[in-house]
């Protein structure tokens, strides 16, 4: 039998980055590294709130985290509802807990595997204060459709952009639909910095509040120095990095065309046309791809879901099952559900997400994921 440390492995993350090195060496020159407030926070600063057209940009220690202050900068506590997927991140879940909201979870997209706009109004009751809206694994939310219902119910909206910074959704960048866009900054992501996350909003009072939390005589949830020092090049990039990650999805797209057992969510964004193409000028939307998420037919490849991420994983393709569903993971006392939730009990059981460095790799990256799969 081979050592495990000779089978082919898949990209390393983050990459080796002349303009990150570069970075680090003057935040060491200049000792900004070591510094409670230099200029690498303030640039980081400027630099979201452009991209974003949000004034305010409140720098914090997570995504994670980023989502909970949100939920304190909006007022959420005791007795509140707050709507999100039932297929969706743990720690969102888990922040509308930790301030004593309840989480109502609504059903999945059939096609898209992001949350079903059209359940929001069955949600919906008197108690409701905000949706998180998250777009996961390649796929949009609908925001005008979100944004449009929240309006009119006087509900706000937390845009989770933590898998798709500088992703355009419908018109606008990631995260700024939102009363509050959250971003992540953690060592796995498009912009990384091992930890980190950012919120961008337009509404100088949930940024007050939000300020108001955090300061304990300190920041208690701070982005350090070093870490916006090696995130602002990394933002220099991100724009071409997203262009060649798209461009490589629809190669893999195109050469995974006849493989049955395998959909891509971005395959099923509009209108219910399975043949969209991941980047639709149209719609000017831009997906942002931290994971490719596909629907695995279990049937179609004669192996379980968790088999054939094992099969992939051999074969130095990072290719995983996602996330728990969460009315699958919490005691039914600790949520309320519009429904029986059937397309997040599916995506709970047959998500396959494709990690992102392969993807800015060339046409014969795509080609291997292609022969690894056949």
């Amino acid at each position: 039998m081979s050592n495990h440390r000779d089978q082919p492995q898949p990209p390393a993350w983050p990459l080796l980055d002349e303009a990150v090195e570069a970075a680090l060496r003057r935040a060491f020159a200049d000792g900004s590294w070591g510094k409670y407030h230099g200029p690498n926070c303030h640039q980081l600063t400027e630099r979201l709130a452009a991209l974003h057209g949000c004034e305010h940009v409140v720098l914090t220690c997570s995504g994670t985290a980023a989502i909970e202050l949100a939920l304190h900068g909006l007022n959420i506590g005791d007795d509140d509802e707050v709507i999100l997927s039932a297929y969706d991140f743990e720690g969102n879940f888990k922040n509308v807990l930790t301030v004593g909201a309840k989480p109502v979870l609504v059903d999945v997209d059939a096609w898209t595997g992001q949350l079903d706009v059209s359940q929001l109004e069955a949600a919906r009751s008197p108690r409701t204060k905000a949706i998180i809206a998250s777009h996961l694994h390649g796929g949009v939310v609908s925001m005008p459709d979100a944004r449009a219902f929240a309006d009119q119910h006087g509900i706000a909206v937390i845009e989770d952009a933590c898998q798709m910074p500088g992703a355009m959704v419908q018109g606008r960048v990631a995260g700024s639909w939102g009363d509050v866009g959250a971003l992540s900054f953690g060592g796995s992501k498009l912009l990384t910095a091992g930890r980190g996350g950012a919120l961008v909003t337009r509404d100088a009072a949930i940024a007050q509040r939000i300020r108001v939390h955090t300061q304990r005589g300190n920041d208690a949830y701070p982005l350090s120095e070093l870490q916006a020092a090696v995130l602002v090049p990394q933002l220099d990039r991100l724009s071409e990095r997203n262009q060649l990650r798209t461009e490589n999805v629809s190669r893999l797209l195109t050469l995974l065309s006849d493989v049955a057992g395998l959909r891509c969510f971005v395959e099923g964004a509009g209108s219910g046309d399975p043949r969209r193409a991941p980047g639709d000028p149209s719609r000017e939307t831009q997906p942002g791809f931290y994971k490719l998420g596909f629907w695995f037919d279990a049937a179609a490849f004669g192996c379980s879901r968790d088999d054939f991420a094992c099969a992939m994983r051999v074969k130095g393709i990072a290719l995983d099952p996602g996330f728990r569903a969460l009315h699958r993971t919490h005691a039914r006392g600790r949520f309320r559900a519009v429904n029986d939730l059937p397309n997040a009990t599916r995506a709970d059981e047959s998500i396959l997400v494709l990690h992102h460095p392969v993807l800015l790799g060339t046409a014969g990256d795509m080609q291997a994921i292609r022969d690894a799969i056949t």
